[in-house]
């Protein structure tokens, strides 16, 4: 994990790298605060009129998808930032409010239901009136590995890695990947003790798997990992001869460094005095002074600010707010604002002109902007201002309504998108005590009174800001939240016995649903098999895992009639099929019920297997000493 984080910053040497820094005559450094009119010609000639436009629009557009990525992707950090913090929360607060014995340094914490156990920093999560003594102790055994051998920091470090890197596919997996490795390692010292046998151990994670996981921060007894731990513990281990292998990865990582990671050579850059150039560069990409490209569309004018070869930005100003244009001749000219004053050198031919630019910050404005809370440092931040033309009326209302603590990171998101005085007076009508972070999601999503209050008239209860983000984004209206009203029909089990409105149950469910596009016609196909109860949590992994009406009528047409939703759940996760449970009862287990089936499929203990053991000879009533076999099967 640290390797994947480090890798990339290492420079590369230049005569190592595949990516050729430019070289010095490919950049041309404008220091003077003229352009004479003959260099001013010849660039102009090389510049062709339609790519200027054709380029300065992609910018736009670009820049545009940029910053909407970017808030995208802050959005996704908190989100996920949220839910480790509540996780660790949760976690603390069973450690402590539970009954506790204390095992030398391991916490033995006593929890009830049916969950499987699981281990989070020296605390042992367990419900002891579930196993008898010989597989209890075993469980201990091993949570007490996974806590000797501080697995809680490896899960940490990744669920860490999952907040900021939550888009990536390839985090998931490799988060998937630690749990795995660390449950072979556990079971590896396990085997090792010598008060432990291989075929009785295998046996006690049969028993322990339990369908309801803890939380992802923990250590726990996974169901959907047993069939790869039985088979890592039964695999032989890779011996000497063949480790060389892993010694490929080296010159793998080598390669990737040289063809993607920044050559040494680019980080020194000189202007055409040979000096070294201290480039100012603000947030967005744009520096404080550079060259300038610039085109007029009627009572506008588009200008392409350009640093260097790799830096630029576009924004379009009022011509009203320019003065003293050059035309045809080389001049000088000066767009204001409060936050300071950029300063043009060049001239226009024409719609078209170009030339070199300064930006010189307003110090009244700093004082101003610092006395209302909001400090401006450096003249990278007042160039972001003054694009994005913040006035200090606007900070001065923003704390008007009630929005006091501000910095420059806040105001600039809000200015952007033109979070207006009556915008936010609409919405703290509906949600009065909405911050400052979750107005830019409300202005991008174009939320608006009329939507919240349509929600809230539709018998959602929690109209917190995050919901109506969240729902907004997933595309959820009143009358999808109506209808799911109809469809998401608790049963009996699973009604709330706390006193609380069933309605509020069902608001967690409703996005889960619009996800899964769960719909009155997925429920009333269920319906017509007998099944009138179906709660949310049925409806979401019914759905999830495909569990059709066909499936349902292949097992009522073979004689199971009345399945429980969760065995139906449980079958369809192993491909069960009515043709399988025909099998297995033809080799003589007619008492065979669903469970034990889904136990022999998950282990791989199929029919065939059967069969093929008979043939040598063991001969057996019970298919749990067949799941034994196949557990022993690679020994």
């Amino acid at each position: 994990m640290v390797l994947a984080f480090v890798l990339p910053l290492v420079p590369v040497p230049h005569q190592l790298s595949f990516r050729k820094a430019p070289s010095e005559n490919t950049h041309t450094v404008i220091t003077t605060p003229a352009v004479n009119a003959a260099s001013t010609s010849v660039v102009t000639e090389k510049l062709q009129q339609p790519t200027l436009t054709e380029e300065t629009q992609q910018v736009i557009n670009v820049e545009f998808l940029l910053k909407c990525l970017v808030y995208l992707y802050w959005f996704g950090v908190v989100v996920f930032g949220f839910n480790f913090l509540m996780q660790a929360v949760i976690l603390l607060l069973r450690a402590n409010s539970k009954s506790v014995i204390q095992d030398g340094k391991f916490r033995i914490v006593e929890v009830t239901g049916d969950k499987a156990p699981c281990s989070f920093a020296n605390n042992i999560f367990i419900n002891p009136e579930k196993y008898e003594w010989e597989t209890y102790n075993q469980i201990l055994d091993h949570e007490k590995i996974h806590i000797e051998q501080k697995h809680t920091i490896d899960l940490l470090l990744a669920e860490i890695v999952l907040i900021f890197q939550w888009f990536n596919p390839f985090a998931w997996q490799w988060r998937k990947a630690l749990e795995t490795n660390l449950e072979f390692l556990t079971d590896d010292q396990m085997l090792r003790q010598d008060n432990v046998e291989r075929e009785s151990y295998q046996f006690s994670l049969l028993k322990v798997a339990a369908p309801q996981f803890p939380l992802s921060l923990t250590t726990n007894y996974n169901q959907s990992l047993l069939k790869k731990r039985i088979i890592m513990m039964n695999s032989k281990k890779s011996n000497v001869h063949t480790t060389w292998k892993y010694f490929f990865l080296v010159p793998l990582m080598v390669l990737f460094a040289c063809l993607f990671n920044q050559p040494a050579a680019q980080s020194q850059n000189l202007n055409s005095l040979g000096e070294a150039k201290q480039d100012k560069v603000v947030p967005n990409g744009m520096q404080t002074d550079g060259n300038w490209f610039a085109v007029i569309k009627g009572n506008s004018i588009e200008i392409t600010f350009k640093g260097d070869e790799n830096d630029n930005s576009s924004t379009t100003f009022q011509l009203n707010e320019i003065n003293n244009l050059p035309r045809d001749k080389q001049g000088e000219f000066t767009i204001a604002r409060e936050a300071g004053t950029m300063h043009f050198t060049g001239k226009f031919e024409g719609d078209r002109g170009m030339g070199t630019y300064k930006f010189a910050p307003n110090n009244d404005y700093r004082t101003t902007m610092n006395k209302e809370g909001v400090d401006l440092k450096k003249d990278e931040h007042f160039l972001v201002f003054f694009m994005i033309n913040v006035k200090v009326s606007y900070v001065q209302m923003l704390k008007k309504n009630g929005f006091k603590d501000l910095d420059k990171d806040q105001v600039i998101p809000l200015a952007a998108l033109d979070v207006s005085e009556a915008y936010i007076t609409s919405i703290k009508k509906s949600i009065p005590d909405i911050d400052l972070d979750n107005l830019v999601p409300f202005k991008s999503l174009g939320i608006d009174k009329t939507f919240i209050e349509e929600i809230r008239n539709s018998g959602y209860k929690d109209v917190s800001a995050e919901n109506i983000i969240a729902l907004k984004a997933q595309g959820i209206d009143a009358k999808y939240i109506t209808d799911f009203r109809t469809t998401a029909k608790k049963s009996n089990k699973n009604k709330v016995d706390d006193g609380s409105n069933e309605n509020e149950s069902d608001d967690d469910d409703i996005i889960t649903f619009k996800s899964l596009n769960i719909d009155q016609a997925f429920v009333d196909s269920f319906k017509k098999l007998g099944y009138n109860n179906l709660s949310s949590s049925d409806l979401i992994s019914m759905k999830s895992l495909n569990v059709t009406p066909e499936y349902i009528k292949s097992f009522q047409n073979a004689g199971y009639k009345n399945i429980p939703a969760d065995n139906l759940v449980a079958l369809k996760s192993q491909d069960i099929t009515p043709e399988l449970i025909k099998e297995y009862k033809s080799l003589g287990f007619e008492d065979l019920d669903l469970e034990e089936v889904v136990g022999a499929k998950a282990t791989g203990t199929t029919p065939s297997f059967i069969k093929s053991m008979r043939a040598k000879g063991h001969d057996f009533k019970s298919i749990d000493r067949y799941i034994a076999l196949k557990a022993l099967a690679n020994n």
